[in-house]
């Protein structure tokens, strides 16, 4: 039995084409993630003229990353405190226009390396608020029986991002900075941000405040303790965001994965992104699934088939030796990461009542976050020392047995609140 509850009326995606509000919200969110991905690659390629070659491509980075990564850690919870006493459209409208401004300013200040760390972590700070805003939104414009439509929409355009926004990246900059030469890069970013800021401020959110005398004292950490004792407390909100939590940690493992499957396909290091791209193509495959038929999938263990799905095509990674295959195994992959996401952002989101979203999505964001960075380096020296066969093995088997695990713990829980 699938978590959630199941649809009486829910057209798929061509119900979300009538919402008004939630399509602005959809393609608002689209062009800042957009502009996400470009800003990245944009602070790389400023180095080269903030900085001599050789400190670019070493410390550089380094330090670049480090500005842009570290703030996803010290506010994603932060930012859920705040989206719970303050409007979400205002959050976002906001957010969009100090990222844009500040990406407008860029040019005119001095090629300072210092500088460029300050707007990549200012940058990145203020999107730990736009992110729960966004999710916590979802509810307000979306009938219950439509946010699983609603977050397979969303799943699939934020991987179409990631993939699109690192592929036109390098030629979209260039392109602009032919038009205005020393400042056209910057504007395209900037206004990326102020376009996405346009098109939500016509949404109208039916939003009440639920913050009383009491509780309007209460200080960020207390909130955060609050919204922690929250996710201890409901079990099955806890599970389910176990689980999108253990999925981005194997998309993490799977980008270090990706390199030595490219080494052992004897492919060039770089097109180790190919396999990561065919698992975002996957994952679109199964959002654009649940999203057109997830009310007639309601009653399936759908975390459980994608974590089978995970754990199979892992196993399966050991034996292929030709790229073809390998892609082909990346994408069935990512539908098996759909089966896992969508359903259980969609649970977290009708199980948790308004005046937590902000706190509980904070939670979240920062939880994933940390989940996108950890494995990485965890991969690297596993795979160093044990070898990349051992290491899918492995991991093979971690996923699967955290599969059966989740939706066995889920059904239990399930049962008591029956």
């Amino acid at each position: 039995m699938f978590p959630t509850e199941p649809t009486t009326v829910n057209n798929g995606f061509a119900a979300l084409l009538k919402n008004r509000g939630f399509m602005l919200l959809w393609i608002g969110q689209l062009i800042s993630q957009l502009a996400d991905k470009v800003f990245f690659v944009l602070m790389i390629a400023l180095l080269q003229l903030y900085l001599p070659t050789h400190e670019a491509s070493g410390d550089g980075r380094f330090y670049l990353y480090m500005a842009f990564t570290v703030p996803a850690m010290l506010f994603g919870s932060a930012g859920g405190v705040i989206v719970d006493r303050v409007p979400k459209k205002l959050i976002m409208v906001g957010s969009d226009v100090v990222r844009g401004v500040l990406m407008l300013l860029i040019p005119f200040l001095p090629r300072e390396f210092a500088i460029l760390l300050f707007f990549t972590f200012s940058i990145s700070t203020v999107t730990q608020f736009f992110a729960p805003a966004e999710q916590a939104s979802i509810p307000l414009l979306v009938k219950r029986e439509g946010l699983m439509a609603a977050n397979a929409l969303f799943s699939s355009t934020m991987m179409a991002a990631l993939i699109i926004g690192n592929a036109v990246a390098t030629p979209m900059l260039n392109w602009f900075e032919t038009f205005n030469k020393g400042f056209g890069k910057e504007l395209v970013v900037g206004c990326l941000y102020i376009l996405s800021a346009v098109i939500m401020m016509p949404i109208q959110f039916r939003e009440h405040r639920h913050i009383n005398e009491e509780t309007a004292a209460i200080n960020p950490w207390a909130e955060f303790l609050l919204g922690l004792r929250y996710l201890k407390q409901n079990r099955l909100v806890w599970n389910a965001m176990l689980q999108i939590v253990t999925l981005y940690c194997v998309f993490a493992a799977l980008i270090e994965l990706a390199i030595g499957m490219a080494a052992k396909l004897h492919l060039a290091p770089e097109e180790f992104s190919s396999f990561v791209a065919s698992a975002g193509v996957g994952m679109v495959i199964g959002a654009a699934i649940l999203g057109n038929f997830g009310h007639r999938l309601y009653n399936k263990p759908l975390p459980l088939i994608g974590f089978m799905i995970m754990a199979l095509s892992l196993g399966l990674f050991i034996f292929i030796d030709n790229q073809p295959l390998a892609l082909g195994l990346c994408i069935f992959l990512g539908v098996g990461a759909a089966f896992v996401n969508v359903p259980m952002q969609t649970l977290i989101q009708q199980q948790t009542p308004p005046e937590m979203h902000g706190k509980v999505f904070g939670f979240q964001n920062h939880a994933v976050n940390i989940a996108l960075t950890a494995p990485l380096l965890i991969t690297t020296k596993l795979v160093n020392a044990f070898g990349l066969s051992a290491v899918l093995l492995g991991m093979s088997i971690v996923v699967g047995a955290v599969g059966v695990w989740a939706w066995q713990n889920t059904r239990k829980v399930l049962q008591d609140v029956i």
